[in-house]
C-alpha cells in the first residue's frame, strides 16, 4: 500500500485539490453548489479556518486555506466538508447511488475521490504561483476564454481587493506561461 506524507504546519497555508469520484460533473448543479458551500460554512464555523482562494468546476475544486496559529487539523476539515455535502446532497437526490464492495467496507459514499492534493505554501511567491493556478483553471479547462467570465471563482474578490486586474487570464497563445511564470 502507497505511504502517503502529509505536511502539518500548525497555523499553515495550504493549497487543496479535490476530485469528485470518477470525475462526475456534479457542481453544474446549482442545488450541489449551495449544497457545498453551506457545507462549507458550517465547517468553517466550528472549525475555524479562513478560505483565502477557490475555484469550483463541475468536477473539482482548488482552493488555498490557512488555519489558526495553533492548529495543523486540515484533514478533519476536508473530511468533514465532504461529510456534510455528501449527507445533505444525498437527501435531495432521488437517484440511487451504487458503491463497490471496497466502497461499501469504508463507508464511502461514490461523490468524492479518496484521496485530495495537498501542498503547504511555503513563501510568498509559491502562494501567487497557487493563487495564479486556481483562477486561471477555468480557462485552462476551456469553460471560459477568460478568468472572469467564470462566476464560482475567488478571482472576483481579488479583483475588487486589486490584485488582479478585470482583464487578467484571458486566452491567448503564450500569454498565461508569461502570467504564470513558467
Amino acid at each position: 500500500m502507497p505511504e502517503y506524507r502529509r505536511s502539518f504546519v500548525a497555523g499553515g497555508t495550504y493549497f487543496f485539490t479535490v476530485v469528485t469520484y470518477k470525475r462526475q460533473l456534479i457542481f453544474n448543479n446549482s442545488l450541489a453548489r449551495c449544497l457545498l458551500r453551506a457545507a462549507w460554512l458550517d465547517v468553517s464555523e466550528r472549525f475555524p479556518f479562513s478560505t483565502d482562494a477557490v475555484c469550483l468546476l463541475s468536477d473539482h475544486l482548488h482552493c488555498i486555506l490557512t488555519l489558526p496559529p495553533d492548529d495543523f487539523n486540515y484533514p478533519m476539515r476536508l473530511r468533514e466538508i465532504k461529510r456534510l455535502f455528501t449527507r445533505t446532497y444525498h437527501a435531495h437526490k432521488e437517484e440511487h447511488f451504487i458503491r463497490n464492495a471496497s466502497r461499501v467496507k469504508r463507508s464511502e459514499a461514490t461523490i468524492w475521490q479518496r484521496r485530495y492534493w495537498e501542498h503547504t505554501i511555503r513563501d510568498e511567491k509559491d502562494l501567487n504561483h497557487h493563487l495564479n493556478y486556481i483562477h486561471y483553471n477555468p480557462v485552462k479547462h476551456d469553460y471560459v476564454q477568460k478568468v472572469s467570465d467564470w462566476p464560482w471563482s475567488s478571482f472576483h474578490r481579488f479583483v475588487k481587493l486589486g490584485v488582479y486586474e478585470k482583464e487578467w487570464g484571458e486566452k491567448t497563445e503564450d500569454k498565461f506561461e508569461s502570467q504564470y511564470g513558467e
